[in-house]
């Protein structure tokens, strides 16, 4: 199978503070990310900017979790598929911004979904384009360590059963999860990246040494 992962492409993808930028400077013009630039789509962008700001200014990663991340020895970069008008990611992202930069060996990387379907394709969740999707590469060899998301497991199994029992309308399954993460303030998260880095680490220290 070709390599989907390359170095051009994490070479060409955008820092947070890019990624960010871009969704200031697309706001501005009444615009978000992806081919779909309706109406609805913008106020979702808007109200994403909102949260994702919130997080920012008062987000904080536990110790435990900073302890784990100073474990991160070897380089990695934690490739993440996004769009500006995802609820899911402007809960998440700016938790996982935050973790990155505890540890000057996690690269931080962000591209646009619907401008790489053909990345999103090899990750899909349950047959799903769903995002954010973060990818955890091995820098040197960019060998695949493993991945994360689209969002924490207590909702994403609320959503997958909903999907089945269709109990909630999209508007109320919508509301209950951004109160859910709320209330949660990050926490479930980050125990998942407690276990998850681990598990990646291993993999990273297992693999062999790449010739200079």
């Amino acid at each position: 199978m070709e390599q989907i992962i390359t170095r051009k492409l994490i070479d060409s993808a955008m820092s947070y503070n890019e990624y960010r930028t871009l969704l200031d400077d697309l706001l501005k013009q009444g615009k978000t990310t992806g081919p779909n630039q309706s109406e609805a789509m913008v106020e979702y962008g808007m109200l994403n900017q909102k949260r994702m700001k919130k997080w920012e200014k008062i987000g904080k990663v536990t110790p435990e979790l900073v302890e784990k991340i100073l474990e991160q020895k070897l380089p990695v970069t934690w490739l993440i598929l996004t769009e500006g008008w995802c609820g899911d990611a402007a809960q998440n992202l700016p938790f996982i911004a935050k973790m990155a930069e505890y540890n000057d060996n996690i690269d931080l990387r962000f591209i646009l979904r619907d401008e790489h379907l053909e990345v999103m394709d090899q990750f899909l969740t349950n047959g799903g384009r769903s995002i954010p999707k973060l990818i955890a590469i091995d820098t040197e060899s960019l060998e695949i360590l493993g991945t994360w998301g689209p969002r924490p497991e207590p909702m994403q199994r609320l959503a997958m059963e909903n999907k089945v029992t269709k109990e909630k309308t999209y508007s109320e399954l919508n509301q209950e999860m951004h109160l859910w993460y709320a209330k949660d303030k990050g926490l479930t998260l980050q125990n998942e990246f407690l276990a998850i880095l681990d598990v990646w680490n291993k993999k990273q220290q297992s693999l062999p040494v790449q010739a200079v």
